[in-house]
């Protein structure tokens, strides 16, 4: 199993490439949750993710007859990236197998930093299965995304910093995919201090660790359905759950929703870019998935920043809507001059801004003397959207909410 000395020996290694990431102070979720919080912006790292760290250990540790032979691996896109910087570096050859569907930002960087990668399968176990066929036919030794013990130790680095910036931690959380990161940081937080709780947490659409520590042996799970793509794995690995039992106190699961608004808040509030994987963890002390003391010190390990600009754009859409800020929604007018001027009259007083109209007198569920109209409407929060809705209907209109925070009138 996984040792203390083993995330030792991997510092001097890691920090060869990797970069000791920034430990902050939180005002801002500090205020929202009561406790004591400190960001570890692994977002910061070099490739944008903590992966290179496992990568570098693992790669460094290699004989010389297995890095001339060159390595491969499978990955959604963060362990690609490492991997392929890591071997760069050390002048060995990589291949990468990624998903059809992974990210396009995460597969060009991939190439940008040496790797040659190969698009294989519908997910990370489809791409696993067609990496381990090139292992055996190139002879290619396989760097394991999370369960492989000098990979563990790597990511266990992060566990190092945290203790050193944050002497006084009691509480770290920590995403989980496929076990590895966890691993190391438990591993390495535990030796600082066994007192320490090391909380894991999961998409509710990709729970195999839970489901494991529940069932008492690994659990697979039939497939994932998570916008954390970097954490979207269907089972943990056989020597990570061995590590979790032992050393994580707890794991914890969120839905979609509430990575959505984590990732919305950090950028709003802290103004740090973070990937949903990355900011899952965040994810749960916010939505009240992981149970704490006021004042409690507590470390949400933002693991990863590589987000696809088009799925940005939609979970940052998801999480204004979960927030209530912003609103689109339809009702009937007459089709009379006036009309809309009273309607956008009364959104105007309530002080919300229409950013998008559309107006339809054609449909045949609409009356011949009526109108469907439906709005995109800018709001700025749970109690605006109330208070907007309350005086549109107050004034006679019958209003269908499209997609927008769920009121309560």
């Amino acid at each position: 199993m996984l040792t203390f000395e083993d995330v030792l020996d991997a510092r001097d290694r890691v920090s060869a490439v990797a970069r000791h990431t920034p430990l902050e102070y939180s005002y801002a979720f500090s205020d929202m949750t009561g406790a004591d919080v400190h960001l570890k912006l692994e977002n910061f790292q070099r490739t944008g993710a903590f992966k290179i760290r496992g990568a570098m250990n693992r790669i460094e540790t290699l004989a010389e007859t297995d890095k001339e032979a060159g390595v491969v691996t499978a990955s959604a896109g963060n362990h690609a990236q490492g991997v392929a910087l890591a071997a760069t570096r050390a002048g060995v050859d990589s291949k990468i197998v990624m998903p059809d569907h992974a990210p396009v930002s995460k597969v060009k960087a991939t190439e940008r930093y040496g790797g040659e990668v190969v698009l294989h399968g519908a997910d990370y176990s489809e791409a696993q299965a067609e990496a381990h066929r090139i292992e055996a036919d190139e002879g290619r030794t396989y760097v394991h995304a999370f369960d492989d013990e000098m990979v563990m130790a790597g990511q266990g680095t992060i566990g190092l910093e945290i203790v050193e910036d944050c002497p006084d931690l009691d509480t770290v959380i920590v995403p989980i995919g496929g076990g590895g990161l966890i691993s190391g940081i438990a591993t390495a937080v535990k030796a600082h201090d066994p007192d320490v709780r090391v909380i894991g947490v999961q998409a509710e659409g990709a729970s195999s660790a839970a489901e494991s520590l529940r069932k008492g042996e690994i659990y697979e799970r039939e497939g994932v359905d998570t916008i954390a793509d970097g954490i979207a794995t269907r089972r943990i690995g056989d020597r990570t759950f061995e590590v979790i039992k032992e050393r994580v106190d707890e794991v914890v699961t969120v839905d979609d929703e509430s990575i959505a608004i984590a990732l919305t808040y950090l950028l709003e509030r802290e103004k740090a870019l973070a990937e949903g994987a990355g900011a899952i963890s965040l994810a749960a002390l916010l939505s009240d998935a992981v149970e704490y003391d006021e004042g409690e010190t507590i470390v949400p390990a933002l693991c990863g920043g590589n987000i696809d600009l088009n799925v940005l754009t939609t979970v940052v859409m998801r999480g204004l809507v979960a927030t209530g800020r912003y609103l689109r929604f339809r009702t009937i007018l007459k089709d009379q001059p006036g009309a809309l001027v009273e309607l956008g009259t009364i959104i105007a007083e309530h002080r919300a801004n229409i950013t998008a109209f559309h107006h339809d007198r054609t449909s045949r569920d609409v009356a011949m003397n009526d109108a469907r109209v439906e709005l995109e409407v800018e709001t700025r929060g749970p109690d605006h959207v109330d208070e907007l809705l309350s005086a549109l209907r107050t004034a006679g209109y019958e209003v269908e909410i499209v997609n927008g925070y769920q009121m309560s009138v």
